[in-house]
């Protein structure tokens, strides 16, 4: 019997339903798309190119380990947890002893994989990084010679037949490439393409004496592949491969394996994008949960009298309870479907806008099944069921004849319970407050920032009525200049406060979230920028349009007499599992070029086998000048190094400092991000002491705060993609429930009407009404904002001093007033449009 009701309650109250079935779809739509994203870090594929013809391949291990062992009660219990390096670790060279007699194999060739850019700007692809090989390893793709002849001495090369197209090249003509040292001019001496398909890399091949002296790892190889003899099983193979590297830290890959081989940027996104879907995909579903609650609650509000009429004739708390929960079920199920329907194409156009902005790779392959879709459509269910449930609890408790009368009037106050409830999460939103103020990692505040949002926007939806009946009494006063439709205004802010809070509370959230969204990565960046600008003391900067700035160019500018550059090369190391950003910078003359400021120890006479911390680092793995530090550099090397200094500007700099040398010999690409250089030469004359390297250019140190801001833009687009879905959820969220809010007043705009009020006059005061809402809406969510800034800030920066740009506020809240004013004079014009007469005598 009540789901005949609520069918057909459903169908007679289409309107006042749409609202709930529209939040629920974006809903629906929002965590379909972060599911698919969680699915590709999860099952994404990477598949292999350069790879292709070898069925087996062997490679070094690409990840730190840590093994602890707990004794407790009597039981022992062991733990291993693996951790991803930052740069590509090598094998050593005599592993092919080891597999050159094995049964099964018919070839093993080793591989040799380094930087090798092409300098002509037409050779140049961004979404197709270019590597060097020795020509001996053509045959793991297979490459096949189409025109022209293999290299054979150090200066001949053969390049891929996509770039020979690009950049116009064919045999006998010369190509410069800029690889791990100087740029060297070399001559073309064939084409090669490959038998499969290579869409994600150019290759470049070299002799194989001149590619081991690019790559520059003596006695080390990049990989094997393995060729097996004919009839041979490749799973077969590489279980005998595993056995005779048992005792090795060497890895065995076949099949679909060896992509992450090949493509080590592709392995780390997996874990980015997991991390990044998660929680985008958490705060999405808590955002939903807030506004659909929101929803409900304003369509339970609506069908007071008619909830209130059912408890008169006898029906009971459970009735009313299913019926409602029945209703949520059926609108969510048809807003979970569709929605998620919609999801999958919002998925993909958000996995190529993170790929064109370099956050995912493109070799990490999109993944979709149904599972995002069942999710989603699950989660709709179960919150529109929620949503329901909570907000029939009040109806459903009362006594019959309370219900009729708290139909025609609303409640003066919310319930004890709700009450209570909102207290314990604004408490909670300032337990996460308090605790983001002492977070002092990027990764560990962000999740922390966006969930303290959320839960303070709980509490004003939770404690909403009594905040707007407390701004109704402060705006009485403003609100009489309006004249009659101001004091209309007071009236129903007062009268009205529960249907006022239901439009104040994505008000506010949208606000407080917007506002995080946008000022959070600035005031790092800021910050950041700020340590930057002061502790390089250099006159000039030598930065590269290209991979780097070679050695050899650093070395040109040290002739001249008095001059000092500083080589800085950057990495990511690990202490025990931890990662920490580090840079390598050149030991002689550095206290001239560069100035952390040093809290503790110094950095003269600094060490080859010394390290500088920030006092984020120090705190955090309890160092200071004397101790001794063990770490993982980025190709996986162990290292330990002696503390000379604790340095304030870790966040202009990064965590640890090491010396140029011990660095770039373990990194992809050992060129130099930049060259602080000391010198008595002014910049005209610098640029012409580097003019032989191309792509190089000569800046002034302002500049640095450029090439910190270009890194930090990236990270701020990512971002801001990654919550402007949610922002947009929460924004239809706004026009939604300002819709149902002025929609459901059509009598009382009609009484007006009859009571002499003109149609511009009730107009007037919808306006002016939704103008206090959008005040107590940006009030509120600019309080939200500033506590959490301003944490972030005190926890990320040391200052409590968030970066807010008053232009980007005023457009944030001038977009917030415009959504509010169209969402209240649309649907306040329909509901204006029938005969006052015929509305007041209608039946409702």
């Amino acid at each position: 019997m009540m789901l005949r009701y609520a069918l057909h309650t459903l169908r007679d109250r289409k309107g006042g339903f749409l609202g709930a079935f529209l939040a629920l779809m974006c809903a629906a739509a929002l965590i379909t798309a972060c599911g698919t994203l969680l699915e590709t870090g999860l099952r994404g594929t990477i598949r292999t190119e350069r790879y292709a013809a070898a069925p087996v391949v062997v490679s070094a291990d690409q990840n730190v380990h840590k093994t602890t062992v707990k004794h407790k009660k009597g039981k022992t219990k062991v733990k291993h947890k693996a951790k991803p390096i930052a740069e590509r670790a090598w094998l050593p060279q005599d592993t092919v002893r080891r597999l050159r007699d094995l049964p099964g194999v018919e070839r093993v060739v080793p591989e040799l994989t380094f930087l090798a850019q092409p300098l002509p700007p037409r050779a140049a692809e961004p979404d197709r990084p270019a590597y060097g090989h020795a020509w001996d390893s053509a045959a793991l793709t297979p490459y096949a010679l189409t025109a022209g002849t293999a290299p054979a001495k150090p200066q001949d090369l053969v390049v891929d037949r996509d770039l020979a197209d690009r950049a116009h090249l064919a045999p006998g003509d010369s190509l410069t490439v800029q690889s791990t040292q100087a740029p060297r001019t070399y001559r073309v001496t064939g084409i090669a393409a490959p038998a499969g398909h290579v869409t994600h890399q150019t290759s470049l091949f070299f002799t194989t004496s001149e590619a081991r002296r690019l790559a520059d790892h003596p006695g080390q190889v990049t990989a094997l592949g393995v060729i097996p003899a004919p009839g041979q099983k490749p799973a077969e193979l590489a279980r005998a491969v595993a056995k005779a590297l048992d005792g090795t830290t060497a890895q065995v890959a076949i099949g679909d394996a060896r992509g992450p081989v090949e493509f080590l940027d592709a392995a780390g996104a997996r874990i980015k994008l997991v991390s990044m879907g998660g929680a985008m995909g958490g705060t999405s579903l808590l955002v939903a949960v807030l506004v659909v609650v929101g929803t409900f609650a304003l369509s339970v509000q609506q069908r007071h009298r008619e909830l209130a009429l059912l408890r008169a004739i006898a029906a009971t708390p459970g009735q009313i309870r299913k019926l409602l929960g029945r209703e949520a079920l059926i609108v969510g199920a048809a807003a979970g479907v569709l929605g998620s329907l919609a999801g999958l194409p919002l998925g993909g156009w958000l996995y190529h806008r993170f790929v064109e902005l370099g956050a995912v790779p493109p070799t990490l392959e999109r993944t979709v099944s149904v599972f995002p879709l069942f999710a989603a459509v699950g989660a709709t269910l179960l919150g529109a069921w929620a949503a329901a449930q909570i907000s029939a609890r009040h109806i459903a408790r009362i006594r019959p004849a309370e219900a009729l009368a708290e139909a025609s009037v609303e409640r003066s106050r919310p319930t004890w319970g709700r009450i209570a409830a909102g207290i314990a999460l604004l408490a909670g939103g300032a337990v996460l407050v308090a605790v983001l103020s002492v977070l002092r990692t990027e990764p560990a505040s962000t999740p922390v920032t966006f969930l303290a949002v959320v839960v303070l926007a709980s509490s004003v939806a939770l404690l909403g009525p009594l905040l707007v009946k407390g701004a109704a009494a402060l705006l009485a006063g403003p609100l009489r200049l309006a004249g009659p439709g101001g004091k209309l205004v007071t009236a129903n802010l007062r009268g009205n406060a529960a249907r006022m809070a239901a439009v104040v509370t994505p008000l506010a959230l949208l606000i407080g979230m917007t506002c995080t969204v946008l000022f959070a990565q600035p005031t790092l960046g800021d910050a950041a920028r700020a340590q930057v600008r002061e502790g390089i003391r250099a006159d000039w900067i030598v930065a590269a349009q290209g991979p780097g700035v070679p050695a050899d160019a650093a070395r040109k500018i040290r002739r001249t007499k008095g001059t000092v550059a500083t080589e800085v090369v950057r990495t990511t190391v690990r202490v025990g599992l931890a990662k920490y950003p580090a840079q390598g910078v050149t030991r002689e003359g550095l206290t001239r070029t560069w100035d952390p400021d040093v809290t503790a120890g110094s950095l003269e006479g600094f060490r080859q086998d010394g390290v500088a911390v920030s006092e984020l680092a120090a705190d955090q793995l309890h160092l200071k000048p004397g101790s001794r530090l063990k770490l993982t550099l980025g190709d996986g090397t162990p290292a330990t190094l002696t503390v000379e200094a604790v340095y304030m500007k870790g966040l202009g700099f990064g965590d640890l400092t090491l010396a140029h040398d011990l660095v770039a010999r373990h990194v992809d690409n050992p060129l130099a991000s930049s060259v602080l250089v000391r010198t008595s030469r002014t910049q005209r004359q610098l640029a012409g002491t580097v003019q032989e390297f191309p792509g190089l250019r000569v800046l002034a140190p302002a500049a640095a705060d450029d090439l910190q801001a270009e890194r930090q833009q990236d990270n701020a687009e990512v971002n801001l993609l990654a919550m402007g879905l949610i922002l947009a959820f929460t924004a239809i969220a706004v026009v939604n429930t300002l819709a149902m809010s002025v929609s459901e007043r059509i009598r009382e705009f009609a009484m007006l009407r009859l009571a002499g009020a003109t149609r511009r006059q009730v107009l007037r005061m919808l306006r002016t009404e939704a103008l206090a809402v959008l005040f107590i809406g940006t009030t509120l969510g600019s309080g939200i904002a500033l506590a959490v800034l301003t944490a972030f800030s005190v926890g990320m920066t040391g200052s409590a001093a968030p970066s807010v740009a008053p232009l980007v506020y005023v457009a944030v809240v001038a977009a917030a007033g415009l959504l509010a004013l169209t969402a209240t004079a649309l649907p306040g014009r329909a509901a204006l449009k029938p005969r006052p007469v015929e509305v007041a005598t209608a039946k409702e």
